[in-house]
């Protein structure tokens, strides 16, 4: 990596080294995502998901094939035989599974290579996007010119495995080592280059530990309201078994064998729950994770174990327990004598203080749930409204491949293709403008444009240049885009190759490397394939957020865009994206994108097309994942706090029956005991919001990352949880208070 690009990629030659000279790994790899045209028996062509590798990949993973071996030592060699590794489904998919695979032939690009082995399904760590790869193939078969070059990443990125008893810091230690050496031996090509290492679990789970740490939290506190629920519900059924085990006692049952009987109850009691829960937590799980099959990273290993079971069984025992304990030991407790004179003579208010103060607690905890979806809501609101830098809308991205061999044929003819897939492009019915690209692609892929500035000598080693994002487009992008062109002018259709190079950048790049000077004119230098380029400045767009609507803050922000028209031939490719500008809905003119595209050249391939639209949602799927769970989880505890509150405002009617029938029969009017019920129920609201919105200032510091573009104590948020919480606690007491307003008098004071 690069001082200012800790996520640089790896040169072959350095890794070469970095093998041969560390004492920390058992085995190192390097690999690269890349799609291959694979040509059936059948003379159908398909285009398929693969990685360029090392031949120490799988060791490195500790992945047996299902057949065949892996890859030998030296097979990854440049100039070594054509060998391949297939996947599991692709051997299940084109090969019928059969055992005479190993040892037969594949034709990737034209080019046959030897099946050897057999990955097996449950290896998906590199899987992206667009799903596992289906082929392996060694480096040294990708023929990429800069693979012998020191300076030259070309996309590689690698995994290591630590040696028995070897820490992460020993490792970061010896790697610092290592690249120092070279650093002196290629002071060109290796000054400042280091070597980053973080653990897989980290960079699997990294971005999504903040999420699953709010999730958790959220379970917890619907667990809490739950058990809240069931206590203050035992509590209030306890009062009508008053009765029942006074009368056990008073004939001889020892209290210790009441208060098993009781806590066996809502032990059994608690196991149904968790059992239920279970149930639901499976189709729950399935319905979020078919809803957002890629928000969390390997999702397909989510779901409900031996280990989840045995969780379950112990928390359910524990609530159980634990909840059922007070209302037990308050019944299995009470003085036989004074419970049958007490039994039917109203509510005390210290005997309910406990009923009162759980609710309060609910709807406590239900307004900190709340609150962090509603939070999370309006985040994700905010991030939609957030430019993005160009026009999503109707925009359609996919690949274009040639068909193989043609990396091969004349620059003219490779040209003439191009031309012509461009062309075609343009002319589709429904398509309102096109553009061919390669290098980066918004919120999708990145690739590094190293520079300096004309006139200004060489920088002797590639973290002395300057770094920018690069996209290479065609003339109409910015039109495909709907990207603002800010000043001076884009490219054109008359540029050539033989024409004077020109390059755009965007309004960071300006600030960046020419702050208070005009960018347009200046001449900038990079190698194209060790030979050097000079191109001019001649316009400035708008800024694309590339790493996403809420991660743009990265190093790497400034952007420069070369014509694609312009490159060397040696430059040329096979395989490069297109972005597609409809007037109307983009998959429906996809269909006619590929007749046309079959019309030109039936050995054309389209492939991994997506809406940018899409695009976009997929960056946010994680939030909008966090957002449905967390949503689940808040509307649960609504309705637990409503169940809650409607529970104890009903005991307390039923407990206040003779004292409401005095009051009426003194002439009291309805609407007054209406109101004084209504009051119970908003008093508690009340009092658990306030206690809540104490508790939300520590516990919004807790999720202020999660957040964009809002605080965490967001005064819209809070007032309408609230509103909602008094609401649901007046609409929960309603039914109580009226049922109040119906009680007769003469049966009231006659009620026990």
């Amino acid at each position: 990596s690069k001082p200012n690009f800790e996520a640089g990629s790896i040169s072959f030659p350095n890794f070469r080294d970095w093998q041969q000279r560390n004492r920390s790994f058992s085995a190192m790899a390097l690999f690269r995502g890349v799609s291959f045209s694979l040509r059936h028996q059948t003379g159908q062509t398909e285009r398929v998901r693969g990685e360029w590798v090392t031949s120490d990949l799988f060791r490195v993973f500790g992945v047996q094939p299902v057949l065949g071996r892996n890859f030998a030592a030296g097979e990854d060699d440049i100039g070594a035989a054509p060998v391949v590794e297939i996947s599991e489904a692709l051997w299940k998919r084109s090969l019928g599974g059969s055992p005479d695979a190993i040892g037969s032939g594949l034709t990737l690009e034209g080019r046959r290579y030897t099946i050897i082995g057999i990955v097996p399904a449950a290896f998906d760590l590199l899987q992206v996007n667009y799903g596992t790869p289906d082929v392996y193939v060694p480096l040294g078969q990708s023929g990429m010119g800069g693979l012998k070059i020191r300076g030259a990443g070309l996309g590689l990125h690698g995994f290591a495995r630590l040696r028995p008893g070897v820490s992460l810091a020993q490792a970061r230690e010896d790697m610092a080592r290592v690249t120092s050496e070279l650093a002196k031996e290629f002071p060109v090509e290796d000054s400042g280059l280091g070597a980053t290492m973080i653990p897989l679990q980290e960079q699997l789970v990294g971005n999504i530990r903040g999420t699953l740490v709010l999730l958790l939290a959220a379970v917890v506190f619907v667990l809490m309201i739950g058990c809240v629920n069931v206590a203050n519900l035992l509590l209030a059924r306890s009062a009508s078994r008053t009765r029942e085990f006074a009368v056990r006692a008073a004939l001889g049952a020892p209290r210790a064998r009441i208060l098993r009987q009781l806590l066996t109850e809502t032990t059994f009691l608690g196991l149904a729950g968790g059992a239920l829960g279970t149930g639901l937590a499976w189709w729950g799980t399935r319905a979020a994770l078919t809803l957002l099959p890629q928000a969390l990273p390997r999702v397909q290993h989510v779901g409900i174990d031996g280990r989840v079971l045995l969780f379950t069984v112990v928390i359910s025992i524990l609530a159980g327990l634990l909840f059922g304990l007070a209302p037990a030991r308050r019944m299995a407790g009470s003085d036989p004598q004074r419970a049958l004179q007490a039994f039917g003579r109203g509510a005390s208010g210290r005997r309910h203080r406990t009923q009162r103060a759980l609710v309060v607690a609910e709807f406590a905890l239900a307004l900190l749930l709340l609150a962090g979806a509603g939070l999370m809501l309006r985040s994700l609101v905010q991030l939609w409204r957030v430019n993005p830098g160009f026009n999503p809308k109707d925009l359609l991205m996919f690949v274009v491949a040639l068909p193989p061999g043609t990396r091969n044929a004349p620059p003219e003819q490779l040209r003439a293709e191009w031309d012509a897939v461009e062309r075609r492009l343009a002319a589709t019915p429904g398509v309102q403008a096109a553009s061919l690209r390669d290098s980066s692609t918004p919120f999708a892929g990145d690739n590094e444009l190293l520079f300096w500035e004309a006139g200004q000598p060489q920088p002797r080693s590639d973290s002395e240049k300057k770094w920018a994002l690069r996209y290479d487009v065609m003339p109409d992008y910015l039109r495909v885009m709907g990207q603002p062109l800010l000043r001076g002018r884009f490219f054109t259709h008359d540029e050539n190759q033989n024409t004077p190079l020109a390059v755009v950048v965007d309004d960071n790049f300006a600030a960046t490397f020419y702050p208070g000077q005009e960018v347009i004119g200046k001449r900038i230098v990079w190698l194209e394939n060790d030979r050097p380029l000079t191109a001019e400045v001649v316009g400035v767009v708008g800024h694309v957020k590339q790493w996403g609507l809420e991660n743009d803050d990265q190093q790497l922000r400034a952007q420069v865009y070369v014509n694609l028209q312009q490159l060397p031939d040696n430059y040329l490719l096979d395989v490069l994206g297109a972005s597609v500008r409809t007037t109307g809905e983009p998959f429906q003119t996809l269909s006619a994108i590929r007749s046309e595209l079959k019309q030109l050249n039936g050995d054309l391939v389209v492939f991994n097309e997506i809406t940018m639209e899409q695009r976009i949602a997929d960056s946010l799927r994680a939030r909008r994942f966090t957002i449905v769970v967390l949503g689940a989880f808040a509307a649960t505890a609504l309705l637990l706090a409503c169940i809650g509150v409607f529970g104890v405002i009903s005991y307390l009617v039923r407990e206040r029956t003779q004292e409401i029938g005095v009051r009426m029969a003194l002439g009291a009017h309805r609407t007054a005991v209406l109101a004084m019920v209504l009051r119970e129920g908003a008093q508690l609201a009340a009092a658990g919001l306030a206690i809540g919105l104490v508790a939300a200032v520590p516990a919004g510091r807790a999720i202020r990352s999660q957040l964009y573009g809002i605080g965490s104590l967001d005064p819209l948020t809070f007032a309408g949880v609230s509103a909602l919480l008094l609401a649901v606690a007046l609409a929960a007491s309603f039914i109580p208070a009226y049922r109040a307003t119906r009680i007769d008098p003469m049966e009231a004071l006659r009620y026990e």
